[in-house]
């Protein structure tokens, strides 16, 4: 018996074929986008997956697809650029459970280049004395919320753009109460631990006003927590930890060194974020667009958001890591003149040489 003849497909017309190459490139950058916004942490965390989770959670559709376009084509008449760089203040607050959800203990200025694939954090203390606002940086942000909704990234940025003398078009608050959820979600992170320390007076969260059964030293409050010189896989609760640490011995006690560390976790999140593991894991990308679309606040506008994404992927990792060196600083005595704070000062009287020293860094020139 002869085989049957069977109906042959009509050949697709050019347009078909067009059409159906098109869909494939424009689904082909739809995950790239997808894996550009949910990689973007801090911190995030690189700046690209904080920005761009919060912008699409806001987005619908139709401006998806507009986004992508910007992501793609980086139209610079849509984001505010002075000399090939966008500044984006970075400000981490305490959150839920801790002893001052507002304060933004942690304040980096993320400066991003559009001439080149760099990308620079440099932290500064939360100490500094604003003689203008009787405060310290780090309550610079409650302060604003204060005077009025939405002030306190207003004034941060203000702020902080006399501290470093550069333009600051963006910013961006980060929950770290969230810190732990996101590094669970991800599968703890490697991070290097520069030096090895103890603290032996880690407070415990929900114990800050526990009166220890009359113990005068409130023993009961804290906890000693330590960590080993090398790299070592943090999972979130120990990232936590590693961050806020505040009351070690030596050199990792002082808060230019929590800083640094801050940046640490931060690196090491963002290396997480954007694996190969987690970008081909649309469960993991999901679950980590859900957490930062409740705990990030930024002034950051939709294309601007997918156009510092791309920018940020750009750099392939060249991020560089940088503290307000010590030595423009100083500790003065404690007194009445600073609220009787612990507090940093500029050692000139002014903030000329730091302005000249972030200038420095930032357009890689030799000011020495």
């Amino acid at each position: 018996m002869e085989d049957p003849i069977l109906p042959q497909p009509k050949p697709l017309s050019k347009m078909k074929i067009t059409f159906s190459r098109l869909k494939r490139r424009i689904l082909k950058y739809t995950w790239v986008v997808r894996g550009a916004i949910l990689g973007f942490i801090v911190l995030g965390v690189y700046l690209t997956f904080l920005l761009m989770g919060y912008v699409l959670s806001r987005t619908p559709l139709g401006g998806y697809i507009k986004l992508s376009g910007d992501f793609l084509f980086t139209p610079e008449a849509k984001i505010e650029i002075l000399n090939g760089q966008t500044n984006v203040l970075i400000l981490g607050k305490g959150g839920e459970g801790h002893d001052a959800p507002e304060l933004t203990d942690t304040i980096i200025l993320t400066s991003i280049s559009h001439l080149r694939p760099d990308v620079k954090l440099v932290s500064l203390p939360r100490d500094i004395w604003i003689p203008d606002l009787r405060t310290k940086l780090n309550s610079v942000y409650y302060w604003g919320n204060q005077k009025k909704p939405g002030g306190g990234i207003i004034l941060a940025k203000s702020v902080a753009e006399k501290v470093s003398g550069v333009k600051i078009q963006y910013g961006v608050v980060i929950d770290f109460s969230s810190f732990k959820e996101i590094v669970d979600t991800l599968g703890g992170v490697d991070v290097e631990v520069e030096n090895s320390f103890t603290d032996s007076k880690y407070p415990i969260s929900g114990k800050e006003n526990d009166d220890c059964g009359g113990d005068k030293e409130f023993k009961c409050r804290y906890e000693e927590v330590r960590f080993e010189k090398g790299l070592q896989y943090m999972e979130g609760e120990t990232t936590l930890k590693f961050a806020r640490s505040r009351n070690a011995e030596g050199d990792e006690g002082t808060d230019l060194a929590r800083s640094a560390r801050q940046q640490k976790i931060i690196a090491a999140i963002s290396a997480k974020v954007l694996s190969k593991k987690v970008l081909l894991s649309p469960k993991t990308l999901l679950k980590l667009w859900e957490i930062v679309k409740n705990s990030v606040e930024t002034d950051i506008g939709d294309s601007a958001g997918a156009i510092l994404a791309r920018r940020m992927l750009n750099a392939k990792g060249n991020f560089s890591s940088h503290v307000l060196p010590e030595e423009l600083l100083v500790n003065p005595p404690e007194s009445a003149k600073y609220d009787n704070l612990y507090v940093f000062i500029p050692k000139s009287g002014d903030w000329v040489e730091t302005n000249r020293w972030f200038d420095c860094l930032l357009k890689e020139t030799n000011c020495n």
